[in-house]
Protein backbone atom coordinates (compact mmCIF):
# COMPACT_ATOMS: atom_id res chain seq x y z
CA UNK A 1 0.00 0.00 0.00
CA UNK A 2 1.40 3.35 -0.53
CA UNK A 3 1.08 6.27 2.38
CA UNK A 4 2.33 9.12 0.75
CA UNK A 5 0.40 10.79 -2.57
CA UNK A 6 2.73 13.12 -4.14
CA UNK A 7 1.24 15.65 -7.18
CA UNK A 8 4.42 17.67 -8.64
CA UNK A 9 4.67 19.63 -12.00
CA UNK A 10 5.26 23.02 -12.78
CA UNK A 11 4.00 26.30 -12.28
CA UNK A 12 0.57 27.12 -13.90
CA UNK A 13 0.23 23.00 -14.14
CA UNK A 14 -2.81 23.03 -12.12
CA UNK A 15 -1.46 20.62 -9.65
CA UNK A 16 -2.74 22.88 -6.50
CA UNK A 17 -6.52 22.11 -7.84
CA UNK A 18 -6.00 18.42 -8.77
CA UNK A 19 -4.21 17.59 -5.21
CA UNK A 20 -7.31 19.01 -3.28
CA UNK A 21 -9.79 17.07 -5.84
CA UNK A 22 -8.01 13.85 -4.44
CA UNK A 23 -7.34 15.00 -0.71
CA UNK A 24 -11.26 15.38 -0.92
CA UNK A 25 -11.86 12.33 -2.39
CA UNK A 26 -8.96 10.16 -0.28
CA UNK A 27 -9.82 11.22 2.83
CA UNK A 28 -6.68 13.49 2.52
CA UNK A 29 -4.95 16.62 3.80
CA UNK A 30 -2.58 18.33 1.97
CA UNK A 31 1.55 18.84 2.43
CA UNK A 32 2.87 21.48 0.53
CA UNK A 33 6.40 21.42 -1.09
CA UNK A 34 6.94 24.78 -2.13
CA UNK A 35 9.89 26.70 -0.92
CA UNK A 36 8.62 29.99 -0.50
CA UNK A 37 5.20 29.44 0.35
CA UNK A 38 6.52 28.94 3.89
CA UNK A 39 6.99 32.38 4.63
CA UNK A 40 3.94 34.56 6.35
CA UNK A 41 2.95 37.97 4.27
CA UNK A 42 4.35 36.07 0.88
CA UNK A 43 0.79 35.31 -0.23
CA UNK A 44 0.38 36.56 -3.66
CA UNK A 45 3.74 36.33 -5.34
CA UNK A 46 4.12 32.89 -4.33
CA UNK A 47 0.90 31.75 -5.21
CA UNK A 48 -0.71 29.97 -2.11
CA UNK A 49 -3.98 30.39 -3.48
CA UNK A 50 -5.73 29.25 -0.11
CA UNK A 51 -9.48 29.63 -1.37
CA UNK A 52 -8.39 26.80 -3.62
CA UNK A 53 -8.31 24.13 -0.43
CA UNK A 54 -11.88 23.81 -0.76
CA UNK A 55 -14.21 21.19 -2.29
CA UNK A 56 -17.81 20.81 -2.21
CA UNK A 57 -18.05 23.42 1.03
CA UNK A 58 -15.54 21.49 2.46
CA UNK A 59 -12.01 22.95 3.44
CA UNK A 60 -9.09 20.73 2.76
CA UNK A 61 -6.53 20.83 6.09
CA UNK A 62 -3.35 21.78 4.62
CA UNK A 63 0.17 21.69 6.36
CA UNK A 64 3.72 23.27 5.84
CA UNK A 65 2.40 26.44 4.60
CA UNK A 66 3.16 30.32 6.81
CA UNK A 67 5.88 28.42 8.72
CA UNK A 68 8.34 31.39 9.13
CA UNK A 69 8.23 35.57 8.72
CA UNK A 70 9.47 36.87 5.45
CA UNK A 71 12.93 37.89 6.08
CA UNK A 72 13.82 34.68 7.08
CA UNK A 73 15.97 31.91 5.61
CA UNK A 74 14.43 28.70 5.97
CA UNK A 75 15.99 25.92 4.27
CA UNK A 76 15.68 22.58 2.98
CA UNK A 77 16.90 20.90 6.23
CA UNK A 78 14.23 22.92 8.46
CA UNK A 79 11.73 21.25 5.64
CA UNK A 80 12.83 17.97 6.18
CA UNK A 81 11.77 17.94 10.23
CA UNK A 82 8.59 19.95 9.64
CA UNK A 83 7.53 17.60 7.12
CA UNK A 84 8.56 14.41 8.87
CA UNK A 85 6.36 15.55 11.90
CA UNK A 86 3.20 16.56 9.65
CA UNK A 87 3.47 12.95 7.77
CA UNK A 88 3.66 11.29 10.96
CA UNK A 89 0.60 12.84 12.15
CA UNK A 90 -1.39 12.06 9.23
CA UNK A 91 -0.55 8.78 8.91
CA UNK A 92 -1.79 8.38 13.28
CA UNK A 93 -4.87 9.84 12.62
CA UNK A 94 -5.46 7.79 9.44
CA UNK A 95 -5.18 10.48 6.95
CA UNK A 96 -3.54 10.16 3.54
CA UNK A 97 -1.18 12.58 3.04
CA UNK A 98 -0.94 14.25 -0.31
CA UNK A 99 2.46 16.00 -0.79
CA UNK A 100 2.15 18.79 -3.53
CA UNK A 101 4.40 21.78 -4.95
CA UNK A 102 6.79 22.37 -7.47
CA UNK A 103 10.08 22.82 -5.56
CA UNK A 104 12.07 19.72 -6.75
CA UNK A 105 14.53 20.02 -4.04
CA UNK A 106 11.78 19.83 -1.34
CA UNK A 107 10.42 16.54 -2.85
CA UNK A 108 13.50 14.62 -3.42
CA UNK A 109 14.65 15.99 0.01
CA UNK A 110 11.96 13.66 1.79
CA UNK A 111 11.89 11.13 -1.19
CA UNK A 112 15.40 9.83 -0.69
CA UNK A 113 15.34 10.43 2.84
CA UNK A 114 18.55 12.49 2.70
CA UNK A 115 20.89 13.28 6.20
CA UNK A 116 21.32 17.04 5.53
CA UNK A 117 22.95 18.80 8.08
CA UNK A 118 22.42 22.51 9.06
CA UNK A 119 24.90 24.25 7.15
CA UNK A 120 26.89 27.10 9.02
CA UNK A 121 28.02 30.71 7.36
CA UNK A 122 30.82 30.75 5.92
CA UNK A 123 32.11 34.34 5.57
CA UNK A 124 35.73 33.88 4.43
CA UNK A 125 33.80 31.80 1.23
CA UNK A 126 31.27 34.23 0.68
CA UNK A 127 34.02 36.98 0.43
CA UNK A 128 35.93 35.25 -2.05
CA UNK A 129 33.00 34.54 -4.27
CA UNK A 130 31.56 38.40 -3.40
CA UNK A 131 32.51 39.99 -6.90
CA UNK A 132 31.23 37.08 -9.20
CA UNK A 133 28.54 37.29 -11.65
CA UNK A 134 25.18 35.47 -11.66
CA UNK A 135 26.83 33.59 -14.66
CA UNK A 136 30.13 32.47 -12.78
CA UNK A 137 28.75 31.39 -9.62
CA UNK A 138 26.13 29.05 -11.98
CA UNK A 139 29.46 27.72 -13.72
CA UNK A 140 31.23 26.42 -10.46
CA UNK A 141 27.50 25.11 -9.23
CA UNK A 142 27.32 23.06 -12.30
CA UNK A 143 30.81 21.44 -11.45
CA UNK A 144 28.95 19.90 -8.00
CA UNK A 145 27.33 16.40 -8.16
CA UNK A 146 25.63 16.13 -5.21
CA UNK A 147 22.41 17.44 -3.95
CA UNK A 148 21.81 20.80 -4.97
CA UNK A 149 18.99 23.38 -5.60
CA UNK A 150 19.06 24.40 -9.44
CA UNK A 151 15.58 25.79 -9.95
CA UNK A 152 15.05 28.61 -7.34
CA UNK A 153 18.84 30.25 -7.68
CA UNK A 154 18.26 33.23 -9.65
CA UNK A 155 19.85 35.63 -7.68
CA UNK A 156 23.87 36.04 -7.06
CA UNK A 157 23.09 35.73 -2.82
CA UNK A 158 21.01 32.47 -3.79
CA UNK A 159 23.71 30.96 -5.67
CA UNK A 160 26.82 31.39 -3.14
CA UNK A 161 24.50 30.45 -0.39
CA UNK A 162 23.95 26.75 -2.74
CA UNK A 163 27.85 26.63 -3.53
CA UNK A 164 28.41 27.69 0.63
CA UNK A 165 25.61 24.31 1.29
CA UNK A 166 28.09 22.16 -1.05
CA UNK A 167 31.49 23.33 0.15
CA UNK A 168 30.54 22.41 3.49
CA UNK A 169 29.44 19.06 1.96
CA UNK A 170 32.84 18.00 0.78
CA UNK A 171 33.81 18.02 4.15
CA UNK A 172 30.40 17.02 6.13
CA UNK A 173 29.31 14.75 3.33
CA UNK A 174 24.99 13.78 3.83
CA UNK A 175 24.07 9.87 4.21
CA UNK A 176 21.11 7.88 4.38
CA UNK A 177 18.97 8.98 7.18
CA UNK A 178 17.00 7.27 9.43
CA UNK A 179 13.58 8.09 7.98
CA UNK A 180 10.90 6.08 7.82
CA UNK A 181 10.57 4.01 4.15
CA UNK A 182 8.54 5.93 2.06
CA UNK A 183 6.27 4.23 -0.21
CA UNK A 184 4.66 6.88 -2.32
CA UNK A 185 2.99 7.20 -5.25
CA UNK A 186 4.39 10.08 -7.65
CA UNK A 187 2.15 11.51 -10.37
CA UNK A 188 3.39 14.78 -12.39
CA UNK A 189 0.95 16.55 -14.42
CA UNK A 190 2.39 17.59 -18.03
CA UNK A 191 1.73 20.49 -19.55
CA UNK A 192 2.57 21.62 -23.06
CA UNK A 193 5.12 24.64 -23.96
CA UNK A 194 2.25 25.96 -25.23
CA UNK A 195 -0.38 26.20 -22.81
CA UNK A 196 2.19 26.61 -19.66
CA UNK A 197 3.67 29.50 -21.28
CA UNK A 198 0.30 30.94 -22.13
CA UNK A 199 -0.78 29.97 -18.48
CA UNK A 200 1.95 31.68 -16.78
CA UNK A 201 1.53 35.36 -18.58
CA UNK A 202 -1.86 35.11 -17.65
CA UNK A 203 -1.71 34.49 -14.27
CA UNK A 204 1.13 36.83 -14.06
CA UNK A 205 -0.78 39.53 -15.21
CA UNK A 206 -3.95 38.18 -12.95
CA UNK A 207 -1.55 38.70 -9.87
CA UNK A 208 -0.62 42.10 -10.90
CA UNK A 209 -4.30 43.90 -10.92
CA UNK A 210 -5.03 41.76 -7.74
CA UNK A 211 -2.31 43.31 -5.65
CA UNK A 212 1.09 41.44 -5.68
CA UNK A 213 2.60 45.08 -5.83
CA UNK A 214 1.10 46.45 -3.00
CA UNK A 215 1.96 42.90 -0.99
CA UNK A 216 5.70 43.80 -1.73
CA UNK A 217 5.51 47.41 -0.63
CA UNK A 218 4.01 46.31 2.46
CA UNK A 219 6.94 43.85 3.17
CA UNK A 220 9.13 46.68 2.52
CA UNK A 221 7.47 49.27 4.51
CA UNK A 222 7.74 46.27 7.47
CA UNK A 223 11.42 46.83 7.65
CA UNK A 224 12.46 43.90 5.78
CA UNK A 225 15.82 44.92 3.87
CA UNK A 226 14.90 44.45 -0.22
CA UNK A 227 18.09 42.80 -0.75
CA UNK A 228 16.05 40.24 1.78
CA UNK A 229 13.40 40.47 -0.44
CA UNK A 230 15.60 39.92 -3.66
CA UNK A 231 17.07 36.46 -2.43
CA UNK A 232 13.63 34.71 -3.14
CA UNK A 233 14.00 35.11 -6.40
CA UNK A 234 10.75 35.78 -8.99
CA UNK A 235 8.10 37.82 -7.93
CA UNK A 236 10.03 38.92 -5.09
CA UNK A 237 13.36 40.01 -6.56
CA UNK A 238 11.57 42.05 -10.03
CA UNK A 239 9.06 43.69 -7.83
CA UNK A 240 11.76 45.13 -5.41
CA UNK A 241 13.97 46.18 -8.06
CA UNK A 242 10.83 48.22 -9.56
CA UNK A 243 9.69 49.17 -6.31
CA UNK A 244 13.38 50.62 -5.32
CA UNK A 245 13.96 52.36 -8.63
CA UNK A 246 15.62 50.00 -10.32
CA UNK A 247 13.43 48.64 -12.88
CA UNK A 248 10.83 50.46 -14.68
CA UNK A 249 7.15 48.80 -14.43
CA UNK A 250 7.46 47.83 -18.06
CA UNK A 251 10.64 46.22 -17.53
CA UNK A 252 9.75 44.18 -14.34
CA UNK A 253 6.81 42.76 -15.86
CA UNK A 254 8.69 41.57 -19.33
CA UNK A 255 11.69 40.60 -16.92
CA UNK A 256 9.77 38.60 -14.74
CA UNK A 257 7.62 37.13 -17.14
CA UNK A 258 10.77 35.84 -18.65
CA UNK A 259 11.87 34.34 -15.69
CA UNK A 260 9.23 32.29 -14.56
CA UNK A 261 9.47 30.52 -17.87
CA UNK A 262 12.77 29.78 -17.70
CA UNK A 263 12.09 28.63 -13.47
CA UNK A 264 9.03 26.48 -14.98
CA UNK A 265 11.35 24.91 -17.67
CA UNK A 266 14.22 24.11 -14.79
CA UNK A 267 11.07 22.69 -12.46
CA UNK A 268 10.71 20.06 -15.70
CA UNK A 269 14.38 19.41 -15.66
CA UNK A 270 14.51 18.49 -12.30
CA UNK A 271 11.49 16.16 -12.11
CA UNK A 272 13.49 14.31 -15.03
CA UNK A 273 16.41 14.34 -13.24
CA UNK A 274 14.40 12.35 -10.47
CA UNK A 275 13.06 10.26 -12.99
CA UNK A 276 16.69 9.07 -14.02
CA UNK A 277 17.72 8.79 -10.97
CA UNK A 278 15.17 6.43 -10.32
CA UNK A 279 12.55 7.68 -8.71
CA UNK A 280 9.13 6.55 -10.88
CA UNK A 281 6.88 9.79 -11.90
CA UNK A 282 3.82 8.65 -13.32
CA UNK A 283 2.37 11.66 -15.73
CA UNK A 284 -1.26 12.77 -16.54
CA UNK A 285 -1.92 15.83 -18.88
CA UNK A 286 -3.08 18.68 -17.61
CA UNK A 287 -5.45 19.68 -19.92
CA UNK A 288 -7.08 16.27 -19.64
CA UNK A 289 -10.61 16.81 -17.88
CA UNK A 290 -10.36 16.97 -13.85
CA UNK A 291 -12.64 13.96 -13.44
CA UNK A 292 -10.83 11.92 -15.75
CA UNK A 293 -7.35 12.94 -13.77
CA UNK A 294 -8.76 12.03 -11.10
CA UNK A 295 -9.87 8.73 -11.65
CA UNK A 296 -6.78 7.50 -13.28
CA UNK A 297 -5.08 8.51 -10.33
CA UNK A 298 -7.84 6.74 -7.66
CA UNK A 299 -6.94 3.76 -10.04
CA UNK A 300 -3.62 3.74 -9.24
CA UNK A 301 -3.65 4.36 -5.50
CA UNK A 302 -5.79 1.48 -4.91
CA UNK A 303 -3.69 -0.84 -7.35
CA UNK A 304 -0.59 -0.50 -5.76
CA UNK A 305 0.95 -4.16 -6.69
CA UNK A 306 0.40 -3.73 -10.68
CA UNK A 307 3.95 -4.31 -11.62
CA UNK A 308 3.51 -1.01 -14.05
CA UNK A 309 1.08 1.65 -13.81
CA UNK A 310 -0.44 2.66 -17.22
Amino acid sequence: MFDLLCIVGPTASGKTSLAVRLAAELGGEILSADSRQVYRGMDIGTGKDLDEYVWNGRKIPYHLIDLVDAGYKYNVFEYQQDFLAVWKDCKKRGVVPVLCGGSGLYVEAVLKGYKLLAVPVNEALRSSLAGCSLAELATRLATYKKLHNTTEIDTPKRAIRAIEIEEYYRSHPYEEKDFPSLRPLIVGVAVSRELRREKITQRLHARLQNGMVEEVERLLKKGIPPEDLIYYGLEYKFLTLYLTGRLTYEEMVEQLNVAIHQFAKRQMTWFRKMERSGIPIHWVASDRPMEEKVEIIKKWWFTPDREELV
